[in-house]
């Protein structure tokens, strides 16, 4: 596409068979709310009763509606943040509730213990769509990287001959596949590990980006290489041009599965339907989760070919909720929904507009900017604040973005936004910036 084809398609681009301004609330923007110590009512909507284990910035939602959400008062946000891309189709996109409604009036969970009618065609259709044989369907992100582990170790003792008891897997620095035990184990970020203790053994950590770090710690016991095509809760790091390319040759040479946690950046995010298609790679397993629920349910799913997928057999792994017949007909509404590739297109396109808005603020209170497709991680500089603090400012202006590390706030608006709303933020941004 011609720059001036982008900016066109950003602005005026639709999905297929939706009304242009279905799930955008319209493109015109709020006005600037009020600020968060004239709000009233905050007191009464601190959060007395639940865990804190998060530290939520001071707005309670209510309502959403495309790239928009509104919060207990009536004030309205666009959302940069689409819940970690679980939101990508936008908040209650029509084509997923009206899935969401129909199975709600037939069946919406019988177990694994029976086969349900929505559970093939989901499979089926994200086999296509993943250009694999087989789907395990699950919930959640962290249980989609959890059963990885569990192919790949099966995979090494079964068809590769390791050792009992003896396979490891390669991971990287910097990476984020979820808290559960084992994963918090092997990650760095000692806010995930401190106190959860002891660990799950098996996994060696090298220098994320680095090929050549990835086949040295390879050994006969290695059953695994899992990385994220694209770290998103490190600030959306992008790896050298060819690391995937080269990743995916080690692998090949060595024996060992490539494992891609597209969690977070498959899907459409990047403009491609996985970040891996970036480099043309194709991975033993997807790890695949967020969007997959259409932003209304947890779906979850590893994906593979029968030589390893197939190594899984009866009873050695499952899940009351997964593949329910609610979560497999919102999945395949969802997979269908990319099957045409406008989503990606649209990503593609406003990911472009977003770069070239946020690269203008270079040397004017932001150090660095790092895009892929329509995500995008933001490095603040110290000097204008801490992440944190600047993504309160502009929650104060009616944007919502998210920290991480200190200095960067990362930025994954739902693909359904318009660039004129893009660019409204991005005025926003700069106001907060100058202070």
């Amino acid at each position: 596409m011609t720059p001036e084809q982008v900016r066109e398609f950003a602005e005026h681009g639709t999905i297929s068979g939706q009304d242009p301004d279905a799930g955008t609330t319209g493109a015109v923007v709020p006005e600037r709310p009020s600020s968060r110590s004239a709000r009233s009512g905050t007191a009464e909507r601190v959060e007395g009763h639940v865990a804190r284990n998060y530290a939520p910035l001071d707005v309670t939602i209510a309502r959403g509606e495309g790239a928009w959400v509104t919060d207990v008062e009536g004030k309205r946000y666009l959302d940069l943040l689409a819940a970690y891309s679980a939101v990508n189709f936008g908040h209650r996109h029509p084509a997923l509730v009206a899935a969401l409604e129909e199975q709600l009036g037939r069946v919406a969970l019988t177990s694994r213990a029976f086969r349900n009618d929505r559970l093939e065609p989901f499979a089926a259709a994200l086999a296509r769509l993943c250009g694999k044989d087989l789907v395990l369907p699950m919930n959640t992100g962290a249980e989609a990287v959890e059963t990885g582990i569990k192919v790949a170790r099966a995979w090494g003792y079964r068809v590769k001959g390791v050792r009992p008891d003896a396979a490891r897997i390669v991971v990287a620095h910097g990476n984020f596949h979820g808290r559960t035990t084992t994963i918090v184990g092997f990650s760095d970020d000692e806010s995930a590990r401190d106190g959860f203790g002891p660990f799950t053994p098996g996994f060696d950590a090298v220098p994320y980006g680095d090929a050549e770090a990835i086949a040295a710690a390879i050994t006969d016991d290695t059953v695994a290489v899992l990385i994220e095509p694209i770290q998103g809760e490190s600030g959306v790091i992008i790896p050298p041009e060819g690391f995937l390319r080269r990743v995916r040759e080690i692998c090949d040479e060595r024996n060992v599965l490539f494992i891609a946690d597209e969690i977070q950046s498959g899907l459409g995010r990047v403009g491609e339907t996985f970040a891996c298609d970036r480099e043309g790679v194709v991975p033993d397993l997807y790890l695949l989760g967020k969007a997959l629920g259409g932003g209304i349910l947890p779906v979850s799913a590893v994906v593979g070919n029968e030589d390893v997928l197939g190594v899984i057999r009866p009873g050695e792994h499952g899940s009351t909720f997964g593949g329910n017949p609610l979560a497999a007909a919102v999945g395949l509404r969802a997979v269908e929904m990319l099957e045409s590739g406008e989503f990606q297109e649209r990503a593609r396109a406003l990911g472009a507009h977003l770069r070239e808005g946020l690269e203008a603020f270079l040397g004017h209170g932001v150090t660095e900017v790092r895009v892929a497709g329509l995500w995008a991680g933001v490095d603040i500089d110290p000097s204008r604040g801490t992440g944190r603090e600047i993504a309160e400012k502009l929650l104060d202006r009616g944007v919502l973005v998210k920290d991480t590390h200190g200095q960067t706030i990362r930025i994954a608006p739902p693909i359904v936004v318009r660039a004129t709303e893009l660019d409204w933020a991005l005025e926003q941004l700069r106001v907060v910036l100058a202070g």
